[in-house]
């Protein structure tokens, strides 16, 4: 039987987010929008992804509300995607995910996440070990961890080497 390309038949809240967030590339640039990127082509050169790919998952996530199209410059018209609360809102998941990823494969953590307002390290589940709350995600500073290449080859990933609060844009120097 032929796998299906929907889950139309699923009674599951899972299925339901996975037509959504379920393709190959979407968790990907939902991790991005969260990090700060925002314009097109920061996407496009972070992500190595297809062009035709990149817009239709920026067209579905805008659509379903995780995203939210922006114009930023009129002459020539050029937009940007900042991710809205409902994107926000897979911060939890995506953390977990990456969590999930590196113990099971031994990796060493790409990146460091830590409580604004303390500097501690977060625990698990995004919480702060210090200050025992759940931190907001604009309360977040990512830095890099051992494991990151410290010369990487695109400007958004060398914007990320220094610290900075999840959510603020990444500034590339490119239009």
């Amino acid at each position: 039987m032929a796998l299906g390309k929907d889950y139309a038949t699923q009674e599951c809240s899972i299925a339901r987010a996975l037509e959504i967030i379920g393709e190959r590339w979407t968790l990907l640039v939902v991790r991005d929008a969260l990090y700060g990127v925002r314009r097109y082509n920061d996407f496009l050169v972070h992500l190595g992804i297809p062009r035709a790919v990149l817009a239709a998952r920026l067209q579905t996530l805008t659509a379903e509300g995780i995203l939210e199209k922006r114009r930023y410059q009129d002459s020539p018209p050029r937009d940007e995607y900042v991710i809205t609360e409902r994107g926000i809102a897979l911060w939890p998941t995506l953390r977990s995910l990456g969590r999930w990823g590196r113990e099971q494969f031994a990796e060493e953590k790409l990146r460091i996440f830590r409580h604004a307002d303390c500097g501690t390290e977060l625990g698990s589940y995004g919480e702060c070990p210090v200050c025992g709350t759940v931190v907001p995600v604009a309360d977040v500073i990512m830095e890099p961890g051992p494991g990151l290449s410290r010369d990487p080859a695109d400007p958004v990933s060398r914007a990320m080497l220094a610290p900075k609060r999840l959510l603020e844009p990444i500034e590339t120097g490119q239009v």
